[in-house]
Parts: C-alpha cells; sequence; structure tokens
C-alpha cells in the first residue's frame, strides 16, 4: 500500500461541510455569505473568558492580514489555514509530496492533508500563546470559581482553539455555499472595520488633550484648537495623517489598474459556430493570497524569535518594547516586517529605540528594507508559483478545462496538448512578472503606510480582494442568465 493510499481513509474521515449536490443559486449564496460575515463579526466581539487584561497580543502588528482580533474567540484568525498552506506547498512545491494537482485525486488528498494540517496549527499556534505567558489566565475568576490558575489557562486554550476551528468551517462554508474565499472576506471584514477607525474614530491617541485617531475627527480638532504643527514636511504629512490618505488613494488606484491589466487569449466553440470567448490572463495572476503566505511566514518566525528571546534566548534577536514583540536587534530585526514610515525613516526610527535603550544605525535601517523588499518580491515570485500549481491555476490543468468545455484556440488543434503549449507561453512568465508586481507594491504600501494602521499589505489586500468578489458576482450573475455557461466554469 502506498502513502497516499494509506492517508486517504484518515482525510476520508476528517470533519467536512458537506458539499451542494447541484448548482447553489445566487441568492442563496449571497445569504450564506452575508451569514457567515455577520457570524465572524460576532465571534470578533466575544472576550475569551478568563483571560488577564495584562494579557499580550503576539500578533498585534499582522493582525490586518491575519483577520483576527486579539483577546476574543478569534484570536488566531486565518494563521492556521495560511500556515498549513504554507508547509504544504513548500512539502509539495520540493517533491517531498508527490502529488499531480491536475489529477482530481490527488487534488482530494491535497485539500484533505491541508485540513489535517490546519487541525494541527490551531494547536500549535495556540499553545505558545497560552504556555508562554502571552495569554494570561485571570486570578480573579479563578478565585470567584474555586478553581487553579492551570485550570484557567487550559480553558482558555479550549477557546482559541474551538474559535480556530471555527475559522476553518467558516471558511469551507463560503468556498463551497457562498461566493469568493472566506480567507479573503475575513481580511476584508478586518482591514474595513480599521480604515473606517483611521478616519472617523474620535478617541483621543494618549488621553485627555492628544490629537484623536481618526483623520477626520483630527482635522477637525487641529482646526479648533488651533494645534501647532511640527516643522519638517515629513513631521507635517505624518501628523496631519495626509501621507497615510494619499498612500491609501494610490495603493487603491494601482491595484484596480493591475486588476485590470491582462492577455486575453480567444477561444472558439469546436461544435457551435460563431460561438466565442476569451480566457484572460491577469497581471496578477496568481491574485494577491501569495502576500498572505509571505507575511504569515514572517510571522511565524517572529513568534518563534519571540518564544526564544522569552526564555532568555537571544541567539536570533531580542526584543522589547511596552508589549515584549519588538525586535530589538539581531536576525529577528532584520527579517521583520515593514509596517510603516516609523519603520525606516532614520531619524523616527533612531528615535524610538533610543528610547528603549537600543542605538542602532543608518546602514541597519537600510539592510531592513532590503531584507523586506527581497522577502516580498521572492517569496511572491515563489509562492505565486506554487500557487496556481496547487490550485489548479497551471497551464496544464487550464488547457484540461477548456477542452473539456468544448472550446479551443482558433487555428490550433482542439487537443489539451496544443491548448497547454500555448498557455505555458503566458501563464509561467505572467505568474513571475505579478508575483514580483505585487511584492513589490506590497513594500510601497508598507514604506507609505495607510488609513487607520490597517498596514499596507492589509489595504492591497483588501482592494484587490474586494475587486475580484466583484468579479465573482458578475460572472455568478452571468452564469444565472445563462446556464450553459456553468460547464467552461467547472459548474454543475
Amino acid at each position: 500500500m502506498s502513502f497516499k493510499e494509506a492517508l486517504e481513509p484518515i482525510l476520508a474521515r476528517l470533519p467536512a461541510v458537506a458539499s451542494p449536490e447541484g448548482h447553489v443559486h445566487l441568492k442563496k449564496k449571497l445569504v450564506w455569505t452575508v451569514g457567515v460575515l455577520v457570524l465572524y463579526l460576532a465571534l470578533s466581539n466575544i472576550p475569551l473568558f478568563g483571560m488577564s487584561p495584562e494579557s499580550t497580543d503576539m500578533f498585534a502588528m499582522y493582525r490586518a492580514f491575519l483577520a483576527g482580533q486579539g483577546g476574543t474567540l478569534m484570536l488566531l484568525g486565518i494563521g492556521p489555514i495560511v500556515t498549513g498552506s504554507i508547509i504544504l506547498q513548500l512539502l509539495v512545491g520540493a517533491k517531498v509530496i508527490n502529488l499531480d494537482m491536475s489529477d482530481p485525486q490527488d487534488q482530494a488528498i491535497f485539500q484533505g492533508a491541508q485540513k489535517m494540517l490546519v487541525f494541527v496549527m490551531i494547536l500549535f499556534t495556540a499553545l505558545p500563546q497560552v504556555m508562554g505567558g502571552y495569554i494570561e489566565p485571570s486570578a480573579a475568576v479563578a478565585s470567584e470559581f474555586g478553581v487553579s490558575l492551570n485550570a484557567i489557562v487550559f480553558l482558555l486554550l479550549i477557546q482559541i482553539c474551538i474559535g480556530g476551528v471555527l475559522i476553518l468551517f467558516m471558511d469551507e462554508i463560503i468556498s463551497k455555499w457562498g461566493i469568493g474565499s472566506g480567507v479573503g472576506l475575513f481580511i476584508v471584514a478586518g482591514v474595513s472595520q480599521q480604515i473606517f477607525t483611521g478616519l472617523f474614530n474620535w478617541i483621543p491617541e494618549a488621553g485627555p488633550g492628544s490629537l484623536p485617531v481618526g483623520l477626520f475627527p483630527r482635522w477637525i480638532y487641529m482646526v479648533q484648537t488651533g494645534f501647532g504643527l511640527p516643522q519638517g514636511i515629513v513631521d507635517i504629512l505624518l501628523v496631519t495623517g495626509l501621507l497615510a490618505l494619499v498612500s491609501t488613494i494610490v495603493i487603491f488606484m494601482i491595484v484596480v489598474f493591475a486588476e485590470s491589466t491582462r492577455i486575453e487569449i480567444p477561444l472558439a466553440h469546436s461544435a457551435v459556430r460563431g460561438a466565442r470567448g476569451r480566457f484572460p490572463v491577469k497581471l496578477i495572476y496568481a491574485s494577491v493570497l501569495p502576500m498572505i503566505l509571505v507575511r504569515a511566514l514572517q510571522a511565524n518566525i517572529q513568534m518563534i524569535g519571540i518564544l526564544l528571546s522569552n526564555k532568555g534566548i537571544t541567539i536570533l534577536g531580542e526584543f522589547g518594547g511596552d508589549t515584549g514583540t519588538t525586535p530589538l536587534g539581531g536576525l529577528m530585526y532584520y527579517i521583520s516586517p515593514i509596517n510603516s514610515p516609523y519603520d525606516w525613516i532614520p531619524s523616527l526610527v533612531v528615535t524610538e529605540y533610543a528610547s528603549m535603550g537600543v542605538t542602532l544605525e543608518v546602514w541597519q535601517i537600510v539592510l531592513r528594507v532590503f531584507c523586506d523588499a527581497g522577502m516580498l518580491i521572492g517569496g511572491g515570485i515563489i509562492f505565486a508559483l506554487f500557487w496556481i500549481e496547487t490550485t489548479g491555476m497551471g497551464a496544464k490543468s487550464v488547457a484540461q478545462n477548456i477542452h473539456r468545455s468544448g472550446m479551443q484556440i482558433p487555428g490550433f488543434r482542439r487537443s489539451p496538448q496544443s491548448i497547454e503549449r500555448v498557455m505555458d507561453r503566458y501563464i509561467p512568465k505572467v505568474t513571475i512578472l505579478g508575483g514580483a508586481f505585487i511584492g513589490a507594491l506590497t513594500l510601497f504600501a508598507s514604506l507609505l503606510g495607510t488609513v487607520g494602521q490597517a498596514g499596507g499589505t492589509g489595504l492591497l489586500l483588501t482592494v484587490s480582494i474586494v475587486y475580484r468578489l466583484y468579479e465573482d458576482l458578475a460572472s455568478e450573475q452571468l452564469m444565472e442568465m445563462h446556464p450553459m455557461m456553468r460547464s467552461f466554469f467547472g459548474g454543475t
């Protein structure tokens, strides 16, 4: 018995959301999508029972694209899902696990193995936060119920794991019964909340007398009180939030332009004269999801560094700051992501780190920027290539889908091989170009910052995901109007 044959019975017994037996009407998909979104937002506001207020959010800087909420049932966000995908894609890409992603049976094994890995990663992501002292038990709750602190720790672990499993199944519900991806939907929900807060929040940043958090309330407050602006163009842009606002608008326009940039390969139906179509190969062919994988990889590396530093092992670098999660030096500093101008403008960085007793040189700051650029651009290319192969977007899978739909490329023999040769001229090259482009754009967004501290990565993901969701809605509406189109898109 081969490894795959031995694994199949185990994967078949994993809990799963039932797939629809036939076509799901657009209205029903919208109901499922909105319902899951409301449930996610509700769970994001349910605090963990028994958690101490002194607890630290280990992934605070990654919340924008991990789609979670610190201190709630949604603490883990999509982190375990993304981490499981990273591990499996690397294993399949390195041929450690030999799977042919054009084979439906191997695709099913891949999906099952990914789900099994997610269950494992839920536990392995929750354990360090609870056992490492970042999610602390409340002594008052333990005293009130007459139990030990260890019992509260175990209760916190159970709640966090339940939240992680709920996100996994909510994502599966969206994938099978809704529109788009649950992972993308949760990212949009979290980042949209941050952008709304960054625009309209009246709460002062640091108590009474300080500037409001929201951009518009901040401007009104400055006009009403005659708040004096600092010296220097950069300081003025940062204090007023103009740089973040301009950056947000520019990123929005660039992403929309990039999403509409494509190469269209003409198609014609082999049996129906006059029936023609086009297969679009977009500039961002692999979408922006590879950026989630890159940032999630950085988050997991940082988590390992934080845990080691907390135990007194500083070989990878030390961490400090108010939350104990700010890299102060070593390898962890150079591979930590850039999130705003405060992470790379020398005067701002030197001042911030001097307050923590750390002296940084300009070359160290520049090296950190180059390291982040290398991870984003290089990682974007690598994960984009892995992504199209593991999701059936490669040249071979696309050629087979087009051939099964009865379409062909005019002027070429009607066979999967001839279609694949044409697709192979474009898809790999566009995937590499798109991966590098989206990595560079993410770096640009991260360097300038965004409204509401959503982060360049978070904003980039949100705009792209919303654009794709719009296209999915248009596609679903088209298939409702013309049911024969479902066969071309792989529907039933």
